[in-house]
């Protein structure tokens, strides 16, 4: 015998057949229902490659400029840029060059096992070849200090190099990595720090923070453990100072719970578990959904919620857009469900 569906789910069941009469199979759809661009921030340009240089056995940096040599939008230290590249695959990678030349961008891309982004640019992209960048923007802000440490962990170092640079005398750079040989521009950094792990071992974050002085700006951008050591141990150490951290993979899901999301133009249901994001769940009957930073943070991964509170994780949503938006990279079902519009 089968039970007979509750008043809730055949509520929800009537609205998502609602919802596919109108916005999906009715002869409105196409204008009701677009497909969802991605979010414009800034500065979209179609800029050529100027050179593709290596740094290491597994990073390249690549040069950019404006075809017609014009000046580029101007950057502060700890700005990236949203890179689209001829795949259609969309990264983000830190400037890591001179804010003061308006003429050239500067990023580096590590090689990562398994990596199809790092991969296309390592092995498909040259000099001349033309694409399309979004940017400057800055989630990694540079503030004034009366003194800073910059603690780099391998390819971190390319948003805290301009940084040192612009510090001067009142900043100190700790740099770190497996071996000197897979430290990039390290001839860029002829009075940094420079503690390789097959020199030193690896590194004692809390140690190295506790040689900051007194309101000494502490700027982290490392593989995670170098992040969660310095988030544990700094306002202990430095109570006075403040604290700046950059990751280049997604954080671990916190205080997860399962749940389920509704596709609502297939009615295709999956399952989240507790410790994985909304973004991967849906990965697996939508693969090439759009996304970019994985944290919260550049908003291409916005997503029209239909049905369902939302536990909101994110850092760039403005109260409006929360009230019918999520951030599937981060951010979760608030209670059991949620419908979203894919």
């Amino acid at each position: 015998m089968v039970a007979e569906p509750s008043p809730s789910l055949r509520l929800l069941g009537g609205a998502m057949d609602l919802y596919k009469r109108v916005f999906v199979s009715g002869p409105a759809a196409p204008l009701l229902s677009r497909p969802n661009p991605l979010r414009r921030n800034g500065f979209d340009l179609g800029v050529v490659i100027d050179t593709v240089e290596r740094q290491a056995p597994d990073v390249v940096s690549v040069t950019l400029r404006d075809p017609a040599g014009r000046p580029l939008p101007a950057w502060r230290p700890g700005a990236h840029l949203d890179v689209f590249l001829p795949s259609g695959r969309q990264r983000q990678y830190s400037l890591c060059g001179d804010p003061d030349d308006r003429f050239r961008y500067r990023i580096a891309v590590r090689l990562i096992p398994g990596g199809s982004g790092s991969r296309e640019v390592h092995e498909e992209l040259s000099a001349g070849d033309r694409i399309r960048i979004r940017g400057p923007r800055n989630a990694f802000t540079f503030v004034d200090a009366p003194s800073y440490l910059f603690l780099a962990g391998g390819i971190g170092i390319t948003p805290i190099l301009p940084m040192v640079k612009a510090a001067g005398s009142r900043g100190r750079l700790v740099y770190t990595g497996r071996s000197r040989a897979t430290m990039p521009f390290l001839d860029e950094l002829p009075d940094a720090d420079i503690r390789p792990d097959d020199e030193y071992g690896a590194p004692d974050v809390a140690e190295l923070i506790a040689t900051a002085k007194p309101g000494a700006a502490v700027y982290v951008c490392g593989p995670p453990p170098m992040l969660t050591a310095a988030q544990r141990s700094m306002f202990t150490l430095n109570p006075t100072g403040s604290l700046h951290t950059e990751r280049f993979s997604p954080p671990p899901v916190v205080d997860g719970k399962e749940f389920v999301l509704t596709l609502a133009r297939t009615g295709t249901t999956v399952r989240v578990g507790a410790d994985e994001t909304a973004l991967t769940a849906i990965q697996r009957t939508v693969p090439d959904v759009a996304y970019s930073c994985r944290q919260g943070y550049c908003g291409t991964c916005k997503v029209r919620v239909l049905a369902g509170a939302v536990d909101h994780r994110d850092h760039t949503l403005t109260d409006t857009d929360r009230r019918d938006r999520m951030l599937v990279c981060v951010s979760r079902a608030d209670d059991d469900e949620v419908v979203l519009d894919l």
